[in-house]
């Protein structure tokens, strides 16, 4: 198998369009020249040191995206469940050091996904991952999505946390209605709990912006970040303000491969190319792609509800004739030569490269388009 900027080809040579980009992962595309650049130079320079020393790349990457966010202090480590993990541990923390006992409720919305550990997908809001494993972390409650009545009812000062991705990526692609953005951050203010903001698959660019809080006209306390970061490199990161983070001193929490040099060099380029103002312009231009094709497709197949999402997350909402055959489209994609994903059953989930080109689109929605036609006329 092999890949090339939006192409992958199989073990036969088969090729295909790629526009599931790893789950929102490749965000340059496959094989991007500078990554391999960076990659291969680092590779022969240093790959790892432990965390008890630090590394010129992993100092760089964070100057970088403390700079360029809310934040003051970076967390690297090598997932994003590993940077929700750390980041739900770190709420809890604060808050037993800065309020006492008792204040440990967490809150997080239903349809959510925060990763794969147990605490992480605990407080994901989807029970058939967390169910068939034992007691659950305690504390943890989950509402409604863009529901603030839910919240104002359940908030209190026993609240350490609200945990909210700014558009639920597995929960369907849907994206927070900016007044309930607000709401949130508001009552976190006023019950001393910390807003954490899970963009592992929204940060990077995704959505057109550096980071997604960023249109919704609030600031989280603390925000997690993975996937695009080391655009197909395994690297992730936590951020957060000094008063939050020194309550990790060492060896309260650690990793032992997170901020290696390798990972970090790598992280470092793609952040330096995706942070690119005429790149996150060019993610709001492609949306503009996706959704006139889309609209294309459904004026003659009649299959779409909604069109939703923001830049390069987008999610196609199947009509009630089609309800749960999401997977149908992703299969009859895959016979066509197109890779798209699902976001639940009912929605067909696209995130492709940030730098797909529109030869790549084009070619890539002229099979997706066959790809319908067969699962409308099955």
């Amino acid at each position: 198998m092999r890949g090339l900027g939006s192409r992958l080809w199989d073990q036969n040579d088969r090729e295909y369009i790629d526009f599931a980009g790893g789950i929102a992962v490749n965000a340059l595309g496959h094989c991007h020249p500078a990554l391999v650049k960076t990659l291969t130079e680092q590779g022969n320079k240093l790959w790892h040191v432990s965390n008890w020393m630090t590394n010129e790349p992993t100092l760089r990457l964070a100057r970088k995206m403390v700079n360029a966010t809310f934040a003051d202090r970076a967390f690297f480590c090598n997932s994003g469940a590993e940077a929700n993990e750390a980041a739900f541990k770190l709420a809890r923390r604060f808050a037993k050091e800065k309020y006492g006992e008792g204040k440990d409720q967490i809150i997080a919305f239903l349809q959510g996904f925060h990763g794969r550990t147990f605490f992480t997908v605990s407080v994901g809001g989807q029970s058939h991952y967390s169910d068939g494993f034992g007691p659950r972390p305690g504390s943890i409650q989950h509402i409604p999505y863009n529901d603030i009545d839910a919240l104002k009812s359940l908030i209190s000062d026993k609240t350490c946390a609200v945990v909210m991705e700014p558009l639920q990526g597995e929960g369907g692609v849907l994206p927070a209605d900016k007044a309930f953005a607000k709401a949130v951050r508001e009552l976190c203010d006023q019950h001393n709990a910390l807003l954490v903001m899970d963009e592992v698959q929204t940060g990077m660019g995704r959505t057109g912006s550096l980071f997604a809080y960023m249109q919704l006209g609030i600031e989280p306390d603390i925000l997690t970040t993975a996937k695009a970061l080391g655009g197909g490199f395994p690297i992730a990161a936590m951020l957060t303000k000094d008063e939050i983070a020194q309550v990790f001193q060492p060896g309260v929490h650690g990793t032992t491969f997170g901020g290696n040099p390798l990972a970090c060099a790598v992280a470092e380029t793609a952040f330096d190319l995706i942070s690119d103002p005429a790149m996150l312009e060019g993610v709001k231009a492609r949306e503009g792609w996706y959704r006139a094709e889309l609209d294309k497709i459904n004026a003659q197949f009649h299959c779409f509800k909604e069109v939703r999402g923001q830049g390069l997350l987008i999610g196609a909402v199947l009509t009630d004739a089609f309800a749960g055959k999401a997977k149908s489209f992703v299969d009859a994609g895959i016979e066509e030569g197109v890779l798209v994903l699902v976001a639940g059953s009912n929605v067909v989930r696209f995130a492709p490269a940030l730098n797909l080109t529109e030869e790549e689109f084009k070619e890539g929605m002229a099979r997706f388009t066959k790809a319908v036609e067969k699962v409308v006329n099955a």
